[in-house]
This record gives C-alpha cells, sequence and structure tokens, in this order.
C-alpha cells in the first residue's frame, strides 16, 4: 500500500483546510487510516483515525470539535477536514493506515504500516 497526502498550505488563522490522502490497492477499504502531526521541534502526535468501514472515529483533545476524518473507499481517499484552524495547528500532516483491519482506531505511531510523505501546513496569526 503507498499513501500519498496533500492539500496543506498556507492559510489564516480561522481558516479551513482539508487534507486528502490517497492510497494504492484493493484492501485499503478494510484499513483503519490515522493522521500525525509533527510541529517544528516536536514530537509526531496522533490527531485522529477512521477504521476501515468508519465505524470508529477519534479525535485528540487538540483538534476535537474542529478536525473531521471521513473516508470514501471507493475512490481510496481519506480525507481530514480542518476547520477553524490555529497557528499552533502549524506542522506537517501525515497519514498511515494499518495492515490489518480494526474495529476501533489504534493510536499509537509503532501500530501503523504504511505511511504518507507529509504535508506542510501553516497557519498564520
Amino acid at each position: 500500500v503507498q499513501l500519498q497526502a496533500c492539500g496543506g498550505g498556507l492559510v489564516q488563522a480561522g481558516d479551513s483546510l482539508r487534507l486528502s490522502c490517497a492510497a494504492s490497492g484493493r484492501t485499503f477499504g478494510s484499513r483503519t487510516v490515522g493522521w500525525f502531526r509533527q510541529a517544528p521541534g516536536k514530537a509526531r502526535e496522533f490527531i485522529g483515525g477512521i477504521t476501515g468501514s468508519s465505524s470508529a472515529i477519534w479525535y485528540g483533545n487538540s483538534v476535537k470539535g474542529r478536525f473531521t476524518c471521513f473516508r470514501d473507499n471507493a475512490k481510496n481517499t481519506a480525507y481530514l477536514q480542518m476547520n477553524s484552524l490555529k497557528p499552533e495547528d502549524t506542522a506537517v500532516y501525515y497519514c498511515a493506515a494499518r495492515r490489518v483491519p480494526d474495529t476501533t482506531v489504534v493510536r499509537y505511531e509503532s501500530e501503523y504500516d504504511y505511511w504518507g510523505q507529509g504535508t506542510l501546513v501553516t497557519v498564520s496569526s
């Protein structure tokens, strides 16, 4: 499975962005997709994830109520809708996928098997 994340850019505080994570392979619909971000000088942070069937979705406290994970398995693509962006959301954002199906969202970086290349989101104040 190969993942390609895109959609990052430079926006102002309060703006919205939608990140996409396009996957190759026929089994994408069974895989949990996690979204991570890494701000300058900080460790990578898990911010949200969605199981293959969208039956379970999880958000970190830092983005809850502002970000939404969803997916279109027919298009082999997962999305991260980011609203009300803040300067502290500035980071490189990564999508990742697991090899095995899940019924709950796995939140540990080491449990993800496939990674996209990252896309930079910069939020100016």
